[in-house]
């Protein structure tokens, strides 16, 4: 199993940035797809943005053109650049190692979006 650790969150007024970061407990060149996830209040947890180990990434229409997903494979961590940041993307913030017959979860990092 591999181990993921978010840290980043934290709070910050419409319009501001953070960065969220997810180190994994294992190289990155054996985790075929890494995932951000968050889980607004009172919702369900929805995919945010994804990169596969070729470096291929996908985002959510919601945070296309505001986030920016990438990984630093030296450091073993991947992470999520978020610019531009509104009321809406307030939640907790989950990384996951997906492989063929499990995925693996970190323990989430709050963001508040707020004035």
């Amino acid at each position: 199993q591999v181990q993921l650790l978010e840290s980043g969150g934290g709070r910050v007024q419409p319009g501001g940035s953070l960065r969220l970061s997810c180190a994994a407990s294992s190289s990155l060149d054996r985790i075929p797809m890494i995932n951000w996830y968050r889980a607004p209040p009172g919702q369900q947890r929805e995919l945010v943005a994804r990169v596969s180990g070729a470096g291929v990434t996908n985002y959510a229409d919601s945070v296309k053109g505001r986030f920016t997903i990438s990984k630093d494979n030296a450091k073993n961590t991947v992470y999520l650049e978020m610019n531009s940041l509104k009321p809406e993307d307030t939640g907790v913030y989950f990384c996951s190692a997906e492989f063929g017959d499990r995925t693996d979860w970190g323990q989430g990092t709050q963001v508040t979006v707020s004035s």
